[in-house]
């Protein structure tokens, strides 16, 4: 019998802990600035019932046809991980009547977590990832895709990423599509047997995902097609005008790019990716996407309400912090370290480093018996500010000696005022952190 081979899967990472203080800074600063613009977290299961992303995200579009991870329960339930945030949001906000009259308008909550796509394993791009993201339900005013568009951005430059570049597109409305969708069938058409094997499965049933495909052959025909822009209804128009008018006014700058759509089959209007261009990435980069769509509450069951949103992937995110050399490297140094000395003082290190981290210090003990001088070096490993020492003698006249290890002085105190006055004692040396 072979000898199992315990590694983690293929296409997922495992972040320790030098690498999940990057994550955690990405959080933290989302949450903040999120906040800022009046959006709440919101949480959804890692996996839902198959339709709800079949339904959502189009039955021509990779993630359905070639990228799901789905299976079937012990209940016989087909049930998927979520390739995606927006889908899990909807249901959940359709779900919960969050339409109702006690709820705000627009609805805004934003997202982060692990979502799973089976697909190649390659740099940037992993069968687990994460995302962070947002959705806004209940307006339809080009101003709340600015907002989005300008939160995103503020999020970037607030992690200090730079070289950012906007690109903004419109899908127009049903009427536009419709009239866009029949022109683009009949530029295709008599390239059909050119065209790769996707694009002629997709002619038919979504021809702008044509306009999206990577294939050559296909980017050959795409160059020439016709635009979207040549097929707004009056409706669309003046909404993509206003969204341009708007950017413009905020002093974000961006450019039209025609050929984008997207990769999911439930937006219209304005669509937008955010990338940052850079020497060292040899190129553009896009690390966050999205744009607005109607229907989907509607799918779900609720009412007719149009939504905006975007998602961000955080590996390719971390990334282009490391590139650009401003994601955070800093982990959380000792306060503290407590020295021990002698076999009776086990117990009262305990209790000591117990009662140190109850003031909010950072503290440490040894646990592997280790000497003094051994234990010293350990602190100046952990860059300790400070070493509290306690040994047989000081145990006996109830007594500690607290190092500074940037100056070298020390001083006794006694255990009673450590318990009770840890702050005081430091703020009195001028060294209260």
């Amino acid at each position: 019998m072979a000898k199992p081979i315990f590694q983690r899967p293929k296409g997922t990472a495992d972040l320790l802990p030098q690498k999940t203080v990057q994550w955690q800074h990405v959080e933290a600063v989302a949450r903040v600035l999120f906040g800022d613009y009046n959006f709440k977290e919101i949480r959804t299961p890692l996996f839902e019932n198959f339709e709800v992303f079949s339904r959502s995200a189009g039955d021509t579009s990779d993630v359905v046809t070639k990228e799901m991870y789905d299976f079937h329960d012990k209940g016989d339930r087909h049930i998927a991980l979520r390739p995606e945030g927006t889908a899990g949001v909807v249901r959940a906000y359709v779900e919960n009547k969050l339409y109702g009259p006690e709820f705000d308008k627009p609805y805004k909550a934003f997202y982060m977590g692990p979502m799973f796509r089976y697909e190649r394993p390659q740099a940037g791009r992993f069968r687990q990832f994460h995302q962070i993201g947002a959705e806004v339900f209940g307006s339809d005013s080009p101003a709340l895709d600015a907002e989005v568009i300008a939160m995103v951005i503020d999020f970037f430059q607030t992690l200090g990423l730079k070289n950012l570049k906007v690109a903004i597109n419109t899908l127009g409305d049903k009427e536009s599509r419709d009239a866009y969708r029949q022109a683009l069938i009949d530029y295709l058409k008599p390239h059909f047997d050119e065209l790769s094997a996707d694009s002629q499965a997709r002619l038919e049933k979504n021809p702008l995902r044509v306009l999206d495909s990577k294939d050559p052959r296909d980017q050959v025909f795409v160059a020439d097609a016709p635009s979207i822009l040549d097929f707004l209804s009056e409706k669309s128009t003046k909404h993509w005008e206003k969204l341009q008018d708007i950017l413009t006014a905020l002093n974000l700058d961006f450019d039209i790019d025609t050929t984008m759509v997207r990769g999911l089959d439930y937006y219209n209007d304005t669509i937008f990716e955010i990338m940052t261009t850079d020497e060292s990435l040899k190129g553009a980069a896009t690390i966050a996407g999205g744009g607005r769509y109607s229907g989907l509450v509607e799918e779900f069951g609720g009412p007719e309400t149009p939504g905006v949103g975007f998602g961000i992937g955080v590996e390719r995110l971390l990334d282009l912090l490391q590139a650009q050399n401003v994601a955070p490297t800093e982990e959380q140094n000792l306060d503290f370290y407590v020295v021990n000395i002698g076999d009776t003082t086990d117990v009262i290190a305990t209790k000591i480093v117990q009662a140190v981290r109850s003031f909010g210090y950072v503290a440490e003990r040894d646990y592997l018996s280790k000497s003094a001088k051994a234990q010293f070096k350990a602190a100046d490993r952990h860059h300790a500010k400070y070493v509290i020492t306690i040994g047989e003698q000081e145990l006996e006249e109830q007594i500690v000696n607290i190092k500074n290890m940037t100056n070298g002085e020390q001083k006794s105190v006694q255990l009673s005022e450590l318990y009770t006055n840890l702050p005081l004692i430091m703020d009195a040396e001028g060294n209260k952190e």
